[in-house]
């Protein structure tokens, strides 16, 4: 049988990055080169004559005096960590194919847990809102699922809408049976409102979803989608339709309950951003580092306050 070439690819090795990336310098001229691919422009003014101070790494605009950096405005803003460790931390994350904890991302860039874990998190808001931007279209497979909440010190309701899961939608675009993008998206609850709230910002009109038999997904057609339900029972729906929502269900699990163990409520957007964004780029791992800098320093800055607070207006419906 034929290996698979999008799992078998080589990735980035070691020994690759450290030639691109091993020092601050090559990191530094690597971050100046995406930024500002046709040379330096003032952020204030738009000014292309600049003079440059090494020493600091600061650039100033000889028109308005603005004094700026490569870092600055961007998720790289004001941190104290050296940039090769940032791109130590930004190809553990995009070539990990089940994800790699906030400890294992702290052992191997040499940094303590609570800053190995803040630029995991700030790492993941970038995946989050680059995945924003994008729609799915044309045949898409859509099912609900729960991120699984701490178990309740006294018994609850189980199964569905028990307490502290969180539901969420999963929706593969495939063409020709085949998987081309995939979403996971948090919505309030399954409900018509929630579901037409989620197709509406998330798929493109006109779209077909696949869905079981439950009684919100017929809400996507509120949202201008054409709609094709399947009535397959209870459980996890075995139907042919649902093949790569299945897999890429499991393989999330994977991720989150085999390596990261477990997240709060109010970071699960970034940790299905992350893989969501792994999923979409895993053709061609060698320039998954490059892609997620660039975005990076297209990113407004991220302090840890905004990090840590929640989010819950951010739930479609």
């Amino acid at each position: 049988m034929p290996r698979n070439k999008v799992q078998f690819q080589k990735g980035l090795s070691f020994v690759e990055f450290c030639k691109r990336y091993g020092t601050e310098d090559r990191c530094h001229a690597e971050l100046i080169a995406m930024r500002w691919p046709d040379g330096f422009e003032c952020p204030k003014c738009g000014g292309k004559k600049h003079s440059y101070t090494a020493i600091r790494r600061i650039f100033q605009c000889s028109a308005c005096r603005k004094q700026t950096s490569a870092r600055a405005g961007t998720i790289f803003h004001k941190s104290s960590t050296p940039l090769t460790k940032w791109f130590m931390a930004m190809n553990l994350i995009t070539s990990a194919k089940n994800d790699v904890s906030s400890l294992e991302v702290s052992r191997q860039i040499g940094v303590k847990w609570d800053t190995a874990w803040l630029i995991k998190q700030k790492l993941m808001e970038v995946m989050r809102q680059r995945n924003s931007i994008y729609k799915l279209g044309g045949n898409v497979q859509v099912d609900d699922a729960y991120l699984g909440g701490e178990r309740p010190a006294t018994p609850g309701k189980s199964g569905r809408g028990a307490e502290g899961k969180l539901p969420f939608v999963i929706a593969v675009e495939t063409r020709d049976g085949k998987p081309i993008h995939m979403q996971l998206r948090r919505v309030s609850g399954f409900t018509l409102e929630a579901l037409e709230a989620y197709a509406a910002a998330n798929l493109e009109p006109g779209s077909w979803v696949i869905s079981d038999g439950l009684n919100c997904f017929p809400g996507v057609k509120k949202a201008d989608m054409k709609h094709l339900p399947i009535v397959t029972g209870g459980g996890r729906p075995k139907h042919p339709f649902f093949k790569w929502v299945n897999i890429g269900l499991g393989n999330l699990k994977t991720a989150i309950v085999g390596t990261c163990k477990s997240l709060d409520d109010h970071h699960a957007d970034r940790y299905l951003a992350a893989y969501e964004w792994r999923f979409n780029r895993r053709f061609d791992l060698a320039k998954n580092l490059a892609r997620l800098a660039r975005v990076a320093l297209q990113t407004e800055p991220k302090p840890y306050r905004s990090i840590a607070a929640v989010r819950p207006a951010e739930v479609p419906g």
